[in-house]
């Protein structure tokens, strides 16, 4: 898979999920992300809530987590995720990458135990989990990128 260079402008990161969908938002000129929300997915993803994303940040690339086996094999769930993001393409014509995410969950979880720590949230925003581990994975992505000094 050939790597993608780092588009100027704004990238949506997605953890996907058979139940929740975090999202994530980063700037490339900076390196940063922030979380942004999650979204429901019961039989299908909220398309009206990843489309409406889609329009307000107008992302020059998505990044969708992989959720790997230990020794990096696919899973059920890679191949879900992998579905996932080809239907992102087919729907939204944007182009999409795929990162390994074998440890943003636990990564998000402990950002997660710490934020409550130092007071800035609570339990009832646990909902933020699936949010927060799109950052992580979005982070990597271009953390990633802008060590290997891909061009713009």
């Amino acid at each position: 898979m050939p790597e993608t260079a780092l588009p100027r402008g704004s990238i949506l990161g997605f953890d996907f999920g058979l139940k929740r969908i975090g999202v994530a938002v980063g700037q490339s000129e900076t390196g940063t992300a922030s979380s942004l929300e999650t979204i429901g997915h019961n039989r299908e993803p909220d398309w009206g809530a990843i489309g409406r994303l889609i329009a307000e940040w107008r992302p020059k690339l998505v990044v969708v987590g992989l959720p790997l086996g230990p020794e990096g094999e696919a899973t059920i769930m890679s191949r879900a995720a992998r579905r996932f993001g080809a239907q992102l393409t087919q729907r939204y014509f944007v182009e999409v990458v795929y990162v390994d995410e074998r440890l943003s969950s636990h990564e998000a979880r402990d950002r997660f135990v710490r934020l409550r720590a130092e007071g800035r949230l609570r339990r009832k925003d646990a909902g933020r989990l699936d949010a927060m581990a799109a950052q992580v994975i979005l982070e990597n992505w271009l953390q990633s990128h802008a060590e290997n000094g891909r061009p713009d």
